[in-house]
């Protein structure tokens, strides 16, 4: 206790003087978490830096897309770094037909033959046999003699694959055994074995599928190494190339655990892919639209120089805060990510070098909360902007109150200039969970626990559902502190096949109908937002059944303010060319300005929630030029510019000549006017296109039968008022999938289309399915459009193209 009797909060010790190495960055690779070129999309896919994935053979039976080839010009383009190819998805069955090895190699001959020819076959990685424990090989068996029989079959057989890949690709680095758990017997075994017969992987590799990873892994790491030493091997990269469970995945507060003891260790890891391909393994909503997990990966990428020492509370314990630290002296910065419980934490920072950072610092602490696999999320949101003294021991302690068990956090420190950081104002905000409401004809389910790992993740681990009796409803009653308009947020799942509604009753008044996007299954969270106005005090908001079947959550009540702007710091973007850092003054974010000279660029993640124009305003101290879309336009101090902004995340990239840019400010309202709109009976149908109904599209109605044929089209007549770049919105259905018979895949497809705009070359876009034949997504993508009419036109020779609801058109910078 301290003086005044109370017990102080857990510490999280962070000490910039010991130091782990430099940031890898290795822990942010992905299973599948790409299915087609433009899915998840380069928006999502750049600012994370990934440094690998795993993808099937090119042509591969295992899964209908996710083909390591196809995905590689997205990949690459992208700035990623390697690609694994799970050689042993060349099969369709799970688990694997075993035809013998002559098939086998057979195929391998055909994988190497392609892979090889890569223009980038340097930085593919094979992994010729998965899980061989239990696959094939048998060989987590108890009794000696059938372990030993199956382990010198598997090894024949590694020598045997591993010596044909070499032999047609001399270059080629090989990962393996690649079990499903780390095993001490099989590791040593395999060791001594690859390295008697010149056979050693490159990269060594092994699964972490258990919430007790969280507390084994340092363990199986270790032991791992000390078996390297005894053989006298120099140490091997090690890739943990699955690792997590589905109640993890998507939720912040749980990646920084398993993040932060691969990220220590300096070692790569991947994501599993428990659901669907595409999507970053459920990190990415739609196409190019972030979720709270995605805001944590991109803040891990935003770590610089090297990692630190980082003491949590209670090391190496399954479902506890833990967290990792760099400190960039060059850039003068300490960041911390930490998460994974509730209540409040001292961050503790030690050894506080002065010398860079001076007596004072700016501490900034902002969250990235879980908002569902499918729950889109804004910017992260900024808690606290507070000066602190650097105390005489060196430390400084920044306090974390209400810290939430499935959110991350990040711990900015930066020197202190003259003046003070602008004071954060963070709206009132309150969450109610649906199994502690009344219910009426629901059931309270339990979801995601350690006990089911494999459960997807419920807020509080728990759900209410099903709810579709027509007596259905959940009574949540609830408390705000004054008269006002307040965002409602719902976490829901909705497995029934098209879009759902509920109906909003607020103190039995109403009701407003709440509509529901398809999710996954009923477990897999969506989230979605309407404005609700209330009078101060106690209200009772019920949610009943309407069309469809809904399963709720968690609701959430946000006071909503006067038009809010969200400042995205300059020193905290991706940088190009060498800018500098000046601390010189705290006033505004508080993080100092980064200084751009020529060839220096900074590049802003902006997020929108819908398809339309935002106010934009850079602070600097002098012109800067914004590119985003492709269009550069100049901008003076202060100056706000109407910028078309796609739904999901947008690059917005600043240059400049000596100018010192603090922040790009960017208003959370916005339009759409001036906007062009095009509904589907506006089409031109040709080849057997036709007009089809179809009450959940934009206008009622949707072109269907584009593709399959050189002759089928949709042609839309534009009329731009300029000449110039537009963004071209496309509104867009389907649901393609094909059952590859996994009980826990769910093998959803994309579909094509080749847009055409007046004379120009065809590019082709990916439609990422939409779970439902009835649920419209959007796909923007930049269009040179000129004057007048432009024929805008959809096409597939080859394949069928999305059911296509409405287009619309937008210049992407505002004209007055």
């Amino acid at each position: 206790m301290d003086v005044t009797g109370h017990t102080p909060p857990p510490a999280l010790i962070v000490d910039l003087t010991v130091s782990e190495g430099p940031v890898l960055l290795g822990a942010n690779g992905a299973l599948y978490g790409l299915s087609d070129d433009g899915v998840p999309g380069d928006a999502v896919l750049a600012p994370l830096k990934i440094t690998g994935v795993t993808q099937k053979p090119e042509g591969g039976a295992q899964h209908p897309n996710g083909d390591a080839l196809s995905v590689a010009g997205a990949f690459f383009r992208n700035g990623a770094g390697e690609i694994y190819v799970m050689m042993q998805d060349v099969y369709a069955r799970w688990p694997y037909e075993d035809l013998g090895i002559e098939d086998y190699l057979s195929k391998v001959d055909g994988i190497v033959a392609d892979v090889s020819a890569h223009p980038h076959k340097d930085r593919f990685v094979y992994i010729p046999f998965n899980e061989p424990d239990w696959i094939w090989y048998d060989l987590g068996v108890d009794d000696r003699a059938r372990y030993e029989s199956n382990r010198d079959r598997f090894f024949e057989d590694w020598r045997t694959v591993y010596r044909r890949i070499r032999a047609l690709d001399p270059g080629a680095r090989i990962a393996g055994p690649n079990e499903t758990g780390y095993h001490t017997r099989l590791m040593s075994d395999f060791l001594a074995f690859a390295q008697r017969e010149d056979v050693l992987p490159q990269v060594v590799t092994w699964h972490e599928l258990s919430p007790d990873s969280l507390r084994d892994f340092q363990r199986h790491h270790d032991d791992y190494r000390a078996l390297e030493r005894g053989l006298g091997i120099a140490p091997l990269t090690i890739g943990i190339d699955e690792y997590a469970n589905r109640r993890d995945l998507s939720v912040p507060g749980q990646l920084v655990q398993w993040v932060s003891m691969f990220e220590r260790n300096k070692v790569y890891a991947h994501q599993a892919y428990w659901d669907a391909a595409g999507n970053l393994d459920g990190n990415v909503v739609r196409t190019r639209i972030p979720n709270g997990g995605w805001w944590f990966f991109r803040w891990y990428a935003g770590l610089t120089g090297e990692t630190v020492a980082v003491t949590p509370p209670r090391p190496h314990a399954t479902d506890t805060l833990q967290a990792l630290a760099c400190l960039d002296s060059s850039r003068r910065q300490v960041q911390v990510l930490m998460g994974g419980s509730d209540g409040d934490t001292d961050v503790v920072v030690r050894g506080v070098p002065t010398a860079v950072f001076g007596r004072s610092v700016v501490a900034v602490v902002a969250e990235a909360a879980w908002s569902g696999y499918e729950g889109p999320h804004a910017a992260p949101r900024v808690l606290a902007r507070t000066a602190l003294e650097v105390a005489d021991d060196g430390s400084v302690t920044v306090p974390l109150r209400g810290g939430r068990r499935m959110s991350a956090y990040r711990v900015v420190l930066v020197p202190a200039g003259t003046g003070a950081p602008s004071a954060v104002s963070v709206p009132w905000s309150a969450s109610y969970e649906a199994e502690d409401a009344e219910i009426t004809d629901g059931e309270v389910r339990t979801h995601g626990t350690v006990a089911d790992a494999n459960g997807y993740a419920a807020s509080g681990t728990r759900d209410v559902g099903p709810l579709g009796a027509a007596s259905s409803r959940v009574d949540f009653t609830v408390t705000v502190p004054a008269d006002g308009t307040y965002d409602l947020a719902v976490l829901y799942g909705n497995g029934s096949g098209a879009p759902a509604t509920q109906e909003l009753f607020v103190d039995g008044a109403g009701p407003v109908t709440v509509t529901y996007p398809s999710t996954q299954n009923a477990a897999y969270r969506g989230r979605t937002e309407l404005p609700v106005p209330l009078t101060g005090g106690i209200h009772v908001l019920t949610l009943a059944k309407g069309d469809g079947e809904v399963a709720l959550d968690r609701v959430d009540l946000t006071a909503r303010t006067a038009e809010p702007v969200v400042s995205y710091e300059a020193t905290l973007a991706d940088i190009g060319g060498t800018p500098s850092y000046d601390y010189a003054s705290s006033a505004g974010t508080g993080t100092g300005a980064l200084v751009l000279r020529e060839g220096d660029r900074a590049v802003f993640d902006v997020y929108a929630p819908v398809d339309g124009y935002r106010t934009v305003v850079p602070r600097a101290s002098a012109a800067v030029r914004l590119t985003v879309h492709g269009e550069q336009v100049t901008a003076d101090p202060g100056q706000p510019l109407g910028l078309f902004l796609v739904a999901g995340n947008n690059r917005v990239t600043v240059t400049g000549h000596g100018v010192a840019v603090r922040s790009l400010d960017v208003s959370d309202a916005s339009t759409t006017a001036g906007v062009l709109r095009y509904d589907a009976a506006d089409a031109a149908l040709i080849g057997g296109a036709l007009l089809k109904a179809s009450p959940s599209a934009p206008g009622g109605a949707c072109v269907a039968g584009v593709g399959n044929s050189p002759a089928s089209a949709a042609e839309f007549t534009v009329h731009a008022p300029g000449s110039g770049r537009y963004v071209l919105v496309v509104h867009y259905a389907h649901d393609d999938r094909r059952d590859n018979g996994h009980a826990y895949n769910t093998d959803i497809m994309s579909r094509t289309a080749d847009l055409t705009v007046g004379a120009g070359a065809p590019t082709r876009l990916t439609f990422k399915n939409t779970w439902s034949r009835d649920d419209y997504w959007t796909l923007g993508v930049p269009v040179e459009l000129r004057k007048g009419a432009n024929a805008v036109t959809f096409r597939n020779p080859t394949g069928a193209a999305p059911f296509i609801g409405r287009v619309e058109a937008g210049r992407v910078l505002l004209r007055p």
